[in-house]
C-alpha cells in the first residue's frame, strides 16, 4: 500500500492505470475508520482492479468550528486498517493541497439543500459538493463506494455527478451496525459508555417505526409517539424524523405501499449528533 500525499505524486500512478485500461474503484473518507468503511474497501477491492482511499477532514462541510476540532483523527490506526483490507493507495492530503486558496463557487442541491441536513446544517452540501469534487476531478475514479448511512449525502453526490457529467459510476453499501443495532460511525468515538447506550434509542425507534407502519398504523402518530420518546428519554434531543423518498427526498405525511420509502432520523446524544435511516420499501 502507497501513501500519496499530493496531485503530483497520484498523476503518473493515475497515467498509469488508465493506460493499462485499469478499473480504478474510490473510497472517499475523513478518517478515524470503522468497519463500515471497510465494507466500502472491500466492495471495491472485489470489483475493482485498483482501490484508493482518501482520507481528510474537509473544513467546509464543517457547520461548527468546534465539531471540526472535535472530529476525531486516528491517521496511524487508518492506515494500518486499509493496509490489512488490501486498499492500494491511500491519498492523505493537507489542506492547502485541496484548498491552495479560497473557494468562491457555491453549489446549490436545490431542494436537497432545504431538508433534513440541508435545513439543519445549511452550507454542509456545498462544503461536502466541493471536496467530492475535487476529488473526483484529482482521482479520476471509475466508480466511487459511499455508505447508506449517509443517505441524503448520497442523493447529493448522484446529483453532482449526474449534473456535471463526471465519468463514474457510484456503488451504495448497506449500513454497517454494532450487534445491538447502533450505526457504525466515527462520531460514536465521542459517546462515552452511557451515552453509548442513550444512542441505541435511534435505531430502536427506526425499527419501531418500521413495524407500526407495515402494521398499518399512521405516520402522524408514529412521529408523536418517537418525538415523546426523545423527550422523555435522558441526555437526548431529537432534531428531525421523516418519511422520504430515498433518492429525491420528497418528505411523505402518509405511508403508501407504491414506491420506495426510507426514515431518516437525526439526534443529539449528549453533544455529539448522530444520523441513521432505515429503508421501509426498497
Amino acid at each position: 500500500m502507497k501513501v500519496i500525499r499530493t496531485e503530483a505524486e497520484w498523476k503518473p500512478i493515475w497515467a498509469a492505470i488508465f493506460k493499462e485500461g485499469k478499473q480504478l474503484g474510490f473510497v472517499p473518507t475523513m478518517g478515524a475508520l470503522h468497519q463500515g468503511h471497510l465494507d466500502l474497501v472491500a466492495k471495491s477491492t472485489a470489483s475493482m482492479d485498483f482501490t484508493v482511499v482518501s482520507i481528510f477532514v474537509n473544513p467546509t462541510q464543517f457547520n461548527s468550528s468546534e465539531d471540526f476540532q472535535k472530529y476525531p483523527q486516528t491517521l496511524e490506526a487508518d492506515l494500518a486498517q486499509l493496509d490489512a483490507a488490501g486498499a492500494d493507495y491511500v491519498f492523505v492530503p493537507s489542506v492547502t493541497t485541496l484548498y491552495p486558496q479560497p473557494t468562491r463557487l457555491a453549489f446549490d442541491f436545490g431542494d436537497l439543500e432545504r431538508v433534513l441536513e440541508g435545513e439543519f446544517r445549511p452550507g454542509h452540501f456545498n462544503g461536502v459538493g466541493l471536496v467530492v469534487a475535487k476529488l473526483f476531478h484529482l482521482i479520476q475514479p471509475t466508480c466511487a463506494f459511499f455508505g447508506q448511512k449517509d443517505l441524503q449525502q448520497v442523493a447529493v453526490i448522484k446529483r453532482l455527478v449526474q449534473d456535471l457529467s463526471f465519468g463514474l459510476s457510484i456503488e451504495v453499501v448497506p449500513t454497517r451496525r454494532e450487534k445491538d443495532g447502533l450505526a457504525m460511525s466515527s462520531r460514536n468515538i465521542r459517546l462515552n459508555p452511557e451515552e453509548r447506550q442513550q444512542a441505541l434509542l435511534l435505531y430502536q425507534q427506526l425499527s419501531l417505526a418500521k413495524e407500526r407502519l407495515l402494521a398499518g398504523e399512521t405516520w402522524k402518530q408514529i412521529q408523536t409517539d418517537t418525538a415523546a420518546a426523545f423527550s422523555s428519554a435522558a441526555n437526548s434531543k431529537l432534531e428531525y424524523f421523516a418519511l422520504l423518498h430515498p433518492e429525491t427526498f420528497e418528505i411523505f405525511d402518509t405511508f403508501r405501499m407504491d414506491g420506495p420509502q426510507s426514515i431518516c432520523i437525526a439526534a443529539f446524544v449528549g453533544q455529539v449528533r448522530l444520523i441513521d435511516n432505515l429503508p421501509i420499501i426498497a
